[in-house]
């Protein structure tokens, strides 16, 4: 009897418990009893007291049903990839939370029929890039790249340089991505060398359209030179170019780096695009481009298979119509704030430092581009307690410190960050 595993709190009796009775009600009666069942783990082994497993249980209990974690970026890499690429704007967040009930997304309220689907952010888009004829989404740009080959080359040859058969993370090959339709590459030029004249020389009647790709993750110097889109109109087949990142309009900032409108002024039929890189948006695979081709595209029977859902759309529409999401408002931070903020956190943080730093834009965009910022430096053996701290904070090692570069650090959450490190360090 005196054995204080026979203390531990029965299930049932913990469920009981008017907390737990909410979080159930909230999360789902399963997941609450897996993190009860953890408490009394815990208890049996010694580590807690029996009458503390409802109190670590509460603690224990995440903010949602779903595991992903709130993640605050302090790597200033502005599009990181491995934290879910661009963070939503609120307009775009409050989108989402309107249209997850019952939506209009494809029903038109003053006639009582059925509308077109997502014509909010369809139109939304091409506002946004007036020179385009039309538009569609799909789920993502490789998506996109997957439609049009199967809509405009199937069994035919894609034209490409091989200086532009890009891999991009995890693998991903647009070669093998476009072979998979079925159709052929024809490779043109050389890895360092392309000119217009290889592309003209390989058109012929089983040629289904050019293809350029803006290699965004990577840079060729040197002996290098590449056909515009300029000199690639007028060959007889449809343009298609990949411009990757979703950079809708010429941007201050990013020079080199190709955008929609500019693209489609110069002659290209159709553009290919991310909405969730430089656009700040939602996972999204943006076609932009003469109607008839965006026709041909949004009629094929893989468009269905291909299309985005109601919250996709909404949070597309709030971030083209709404104030700028965090991407813009993180490219366009002033490097002499940025220094600012980090002097007045630094201060108050014993052993912190602020320090001048160099951002990346990230998400295979803009290589080789960076951006002046300031960040909170911090002892390195402090990475690991952030990064698994509440919430987590990921910044990143460098000469020995861990950096907390406050670009990506919405300047609303520097008490929250502030806090999350002096937990860190007490």
């Amino acid at each position: 009897m005196g054995d204080p595993r026979r203390r531990v709190p029965r299930t049932d009796s913990l469920l009981a418990d008017p907390r737990l009775a909410q979080a159930e009600r909230e999360l789902g009666r399963a997941l609450v009893k897996s993190v009860i069942s953890q408490a009394q783990q815990r208890a049996r082994a010694g580590e807690i007291e029996p009458e503390q497993v409802a109190e670590h249980a509460i603690a224990a209990l995440p903010t949602t049903a779903a595991g992903l974690r709130p993640v605050l970026n302090a790597t200033g890499v502005v599009v990181h990839t491995n934290l879910g690429r661009a963070p939503l704007s609120r307009a775009a967040l409050e989108a989402v939370v309107a249209a997850g009930g019952s939506t209009d997304v494809e029903f038109d309220l003053e006639t009582g029929r059925r509308a077109r689907r997502g014509r909010g952010a369809l139109a939304a888009l091409a506002e946004a890039v007036p020179a385009a004829g039309g538009v569609h989404v799909v789920n993502n740009n490789a998506a996109a790249l997957l439609l049009t080959a199967l809509a405009l080359a199937p069994g035919k040859e894609i034209v490409l340089s091989r200086g532009e058969l890009v891999e991009i993370g995890d693998g991903f090959r647009i070669p093998e991505l476009l072979a998979a339709t079925g159709s052929r590459l024809r490779e043109v030029g050389t890895t360092n060398r392309t000119g217009a004249r290889d592309y003209a020389e390989a058109i012929g009647p089983d040629t289904g359209f050019v293809l350029k790709v803006h290699p965004s993750n990577f840079q060729v110097t040197g002996f290098t030179s590449a056909a515009g889109v300029e000199e690639l109109t007028g060959l007889g087949v449809p343009l298609v170019v990949d411009i990757g990142s979703g950079l809708l309009a010429p941007h201050p900032a990013l020079p080199d780096e190709p955008d929609a409108a500019t693209v489609l002024a110069a002659g290209a039929n159709l553009v290919t695009a991310s909405g969730d890189k430089l656009l700040g948006g939602p996972q999204a695979g943006l076609l932009l481009g003469e109607a008839s081709l965006i026709e041909r595209l949004r009629r094929h029977p893989t468009a269905r298979a291909l299309r985005v859902d109601k919250l996709t759309l909404a949070a597309l529409e709030a971030t083209l119509r709404g104030p700028a999401p965090p991407v813009a408002q993180a490219l366009a931070a002033d490097p002499v704030r940025l220094r600012e903020r980090a002097e007045r956190l630094a201060a108050q943080l014993p052993g912190a430092q602020a320090v001048d730093c160099v951002s990346a834009v990230g998400g295979g965009g803009a290589p080789g581009v960076e951006l002046p910022s300031a960040a909170v430096s911090l002892p390195e053996a402090s990475a690991l307690p952030l990064r698994t701290g509440d919430p987590p904070v990921v910044g990143r090692l460098e000469r020995g410190r861990c950096l907390l570069d406050l670009r990506t650090v919405d300047p609303a959450d520097d008490e929250v960050l502030l806090a999350a490190v002096r937990r860190c360090s007490s």
